[in-house]
């Protein structure tokens, strides 16, 4: 069998019209927009003209790198709230209801515009948040394709739930689900643990994702196979799964794509240089980085508690903390760790991790900043806070063992000071510490070896393309 590009440029000598297109429709926050941006980097790379979609509001809002390819072209769909986004409604279910019905009408308006502009669309790849996007996709009759910005693990978690095969709510010590690590209800997506927290995400993140999956012509998983192995062949059995990350710049990874090192949008305006030159300054391996991401919001106990163990370990530390969250600093302690630590209101996480500074990782363990971690061999310190952060903490401890994960006390759910600073010097100091980081190498090289030319997730890639060419190509 041909390889894509193989295919490509034996059928475009025939007709350029055998050339696929892809719209790439992506949910409207950062941790969604920047995977399926770098996916499509990987399409465009193999030959795919690729068009990338996101709602007005968000398009309005976003920082762009500078390194965006001009080649993959940007447009637009509403989602009912041009000018203010979610922030405009008083709940997300009706936020969710109107997207589906005004998303619907814009997204087909907009893949009408394209085929009327010279380049129609073969295929539609969507955000598993948006599952009304495959009604389009059979509208117009082309390939549909979801993709998942969850672990393999969480999904199948998900999917159980969905299908009724893991009754809610959660009974006994232990879940036990196949492909999958034992698991205690505390470990379990938030929604899943606690019913009762976000009802209008639990129906989206549920019910809502899974409810075409079936139908799906692709099923695309931002995780690479030799993480998640045993579970990706399971789902892979019900779906036509195929594993295509980690998505992040090929020049942290494989290096095919020349020059592709900026992750690409940005919510916030990152404060690069500053970063980067106390990075240059601190010694190799001794800096804690601390992050948890564009919208987890952390309760003012847990910052405090957070400030003081990090100020308690004695290392050096650079703490990503939002203006919107600046208020819950302690007083003075931005003055009293001053020759210790930076904090900044954003910045570049990728060149941040990716520095030889770097020690380790405190986070939330967002799938995105997980697989970062992983792909840049980092150790992590694991602070879940809701969603399917519990889930990738428990795997990045029992595992992938590549971190820990420090205990909440029972009474508030808060991770304390001293618990903080001893994760910190157990990776960073002890014995403990040295296998964790032999781990994280292990990872981060066979994350490489996934995105290099022939590894599992660029055969996958261009086992996607080739289909498309293949679906155009026949009467």
């Amino acid at each position: 069998m041909l390889c894509a590009a193989e295919i490509i440029k034996k059928e475009s000598g025939k007709s350029a019209s055998y050339k696929p297109d892809c719209l790439v429709l992506s949910y409207p926050t950062q941790g969604h927009l920047n995977p399926v941006l770098q996916f499509s980097k990987r399409l465009q790379h193999k030959g795919v003209k690729v068009t990338l979609a996101t709602t007005l509001f968000m398009y309005k809002t976003i920082h762009r790198a500078s390194t965006i390819s001009s080649s993959i072209a940007l447009e637009t769909i509403s989602d009912g709230y041009d000018e203010g986004g979610i922030a405009q409604v008083e709940t997300i279910q009706a936020y969710l209801e109107r997207f589906r019905k005004v998303g619907s009408e814009t997204l087909i308006e907009l893949v009408e515009k394209l085929n009327c502009s010279g380049f129609p669309v073969g295929c539609i790849v969507y955000d598993s948040f948006l599952p009304w996007a495959l009604d389009v996709a059979k509208k117009f009759g082309i390939v549909g394709a979801v993709f998942f910005t969850q672990s393999c693990a969480v999904d199948s978690i998900l999917y159980h739930v969905h299908k009724g095969l893991l009754k809610l709510p959660l009974t006994g010590s232990q879940v036990s689900l196949p492909g999958l690590t034992p698991l205690e209800p505390q470990d379990m997506p938030s929604f899943i643990s606690d019913l009762d927290s976000y009802p209008a995400f639990f129906e989206m993140v549920v019910q809502g994702q899974f409810a075409t999956v079936d139908k799906a012509d692709w099923v695309l998983c931002n995780t690479f196979y030799e993480l998640e192995e045993e579970v990706a062949e399971l789902l892979g059995k019900l779906w036509s799964l195929r594993t295509i990350g980690p998505t992040i710049p090929s020049m942290y990874l494989d290096k095919q794509l020349e020059d592709d090192k900026d992750y690409g949008f940005s919510i916030f305006k990152p404060n690069i240089d500053a970063c980067m030159k106390w990075l240059n300054d601190r010694a190799k391996g001794s800096v804690v980085y601390v992050s948890f991401g564009s919208m987890a919001d952390l309760e003012a106990e847990q910052m405090e508690e957070l400030a003081w163990g990090l100020k308690a370990s004695d290392k050096y530390f650079l703490w990503v903390v939002r203006a919107s969250e600046q208020a819950k600093l302690p007083e003075k302690f931005v003055q009293e760790t001053s020759q210790k630590g930076l904090v900044v209101s954003w910045c570049p996480q990728l060149e941040v991790l990716a520095n030889e500074s770097m020690g380790c990782f405190v986070t939330h363990c967002g799938w995105n900043s997980t697989l970062e971690a992983l792909s840049l061999g980092v150790p992590m310190v694991a602070v879940p806070q809701w969603t399917d952060q519990s889930t990738n903490a428990k795997y990045i401890m029992d595992v992938w063992k590549m971190g820990l994960k420090p205990e909440a006390d029972n009474e508030k759910g808060i991770v304390r000071r001293e618990a903080i600073e001893n994760c910190i010097r157990e990776i960073l100091e002890g014995e403990r510490g040295k296998a964790i980081k032999n781990n994280a190498g292990k990872w981060k090289r066979l994350a490489k070896e996934a995105m290099v030319e022939g590894g599992s997730s660029d055969k996958n890639i261009d086992e996607f393309v080739a289909s498309l060419v293949i679906s155009k190509t026949c009467p």
